[in-house]
């Protein structure tokens, strides 16, 4: 059947990176383009020999050229297109996280689920997403209603509000403006206060999706957050970074002896207070608004600690890898003095959730730490993202959650 998209020839490079399994085309790597695509449409990508390697959305603004949603040549770009796709990402989570972690999880991770630059988190009977690409943004209102429809139809789920978080600033670099806001779809309620509730690991949390950071709640860490309650039973844990409180409250549900919970926001730490309370855990809970870097750089001062076991859980120090020196530096920092601080025995768990920092940078970075400190470090576990994030070989971007528990030795 002849093709009737616009073609975009592509370098070798650009090539290589297709058939290696990546689903970016570059503006560098275009070296032709038959027809005049309008931005956020879709296009056939060629080989400088012509041969077929993939379709997907077109946007002259945007250094990612082409977004590959499909590299099979049979394939139609209808609604049962994306409807099938649609269950084929649903299916996958109720799979991988079991009928009560689908509750709360994340649906659609962007090009790992071959919806470039989409993100649709469910609370509940809330979806909140992120529309990051032209292309999705396009056909973001058949793609709602068909997600709706078929939760409720083959998952017996029925969702009640979907709320809009389009504020990136990369929304601008692709032509989109910026903006949240209640869907309108049929059915849908558009007056809430932006408030629902959650359970993980048996703990409930206060979910501000309209807002609190991201969609409302870091998913991501979901059983990273059950790794440490694990071996925090008896233990004094500083927890840094706490955000809502997450990691600090199941290492107090763990059975660790008293938990202090820092993060530089107030908001953040009001959350996680009201989180402590409405688990009952605030008993053995102290919350401190602070700058961890500040705070981490006193106690070192003072030369000891009370704690035995000190989480960190900082937001992402690089965005790009202009800055990846400098984010190495801070990490280097909070892990060195957590190090210092820590006695023989004591428990550090410490992650990274940017992508640019790769799992040999961060390895090499704790490796100095630990060689400054003048500690050794016992690994216990090595995690990443929760399979609901999942990891698409060869599209690095989708890699990007460091997690590892040591014991100080």
């Amino acid at each position: 059947m002849p093709r009737t998209y616009p073609v975009v020839t592509i370098t070798p490079k650009g090539e290589k990176m297709l058939t290696g399994g990546h689903v970016w085309v570059f503006a560098d790597e275009v070296t032709n383009l038959e027809g005049a695509p309008e931005n956020g449409s879709l296009v056939d990508v060629r080989s400088q020999k012509g041969k077929y390697l993939g379709t997907g959305f077109y946007n002259q603004n945007s250094k990612i050229r082409v977004r590959v949603v499909s590299k099979n040549a049979n394939d139609k770009f209808d609604t049962a297109f994306w409807e099938r796709k649609l269950r084929w990402a649903l299916d996958y989570r109720r799979t991988v996280m079991g009928e009560d972690d689908f509750s709360c999880c994340r649906l659609i991770f962007g090009e790992a689920d071959a919806f470039p630059g989409l993100t649709v988190d469910r609370f509940g009977d809330v979806l909140v997403t992120e529309v990051l690409s032209l292309g999705m943004e396009r056909i973001k209102e058949q793609l709602y209603a068909s997600l709706i429809r078929i939760l409720r139809e083959d998952f017996g789920v029925s969702i009640s509000v979907l709320y809009e978080r389009n504020e990136a600033p990369i929304r601008k670099l692709e032509g989109m403006e910026q903006y949240k806001g209640f869907w309108r779809g049929e059915g849908l309620l558009t007056d809430t206060d932006g408030i629902t509730h959650i359970t993980e690991n048996g703990i409930v949390y206060e979910v501000d999706y309209v807002n609190g950071q991201k969609t409302g709640f870091f998913l991501d860490q979901k059983y990273n957050r059950a790794a440490i309650a694990k071996i925090a039973k008896g233990r004094k844990v500083l927890d840094c970074f706490t955000h809502t409180g997450s990691f600090g409250l199941n290492a107090a549900m763990g059975g660790a002896s008293h938990v202090t919970s820092v993060d530089i926001s107030a908001d953040a730490i009001s959350m996680a207070k009201k989180n402590a309370e409405r688990n009952a855990l605030d008993g053995r809970m102290d919350f401190v608004c602070a700058d961890v870097f500040e705070l981490l750089t006193s106690m070192a001062e003072k030369g000891k600690s009370d704690y035995d076991f000190i989480i960190l859980d900082p937001p992402a120090f690089t965005k790009s890898r202009d800055t990846l020196k400098n984010a190495i530096r801070g990490y280097k920092e909070i892990n060195l003095k957590a190090m210092k601080l820590l006695p023989r025995g004591g428990y550090l768990a410490t992650c990274s959730c940017s992508h640019f920092m790769t799992e040999t940078y961060f390895k090499q970075m704790l490796h100095n730490a630990a060689e400054d400190a003048g500690v050794g470090l016992r690994q216990i576990e090595a995690r990443q993202q929760a399979p609901d994030h999942p990891i698409l070989w060869n599209v690095p971007e989708t890699d990007y959650l460091k997690f590892f528990i040591f014991q100080i030795v």
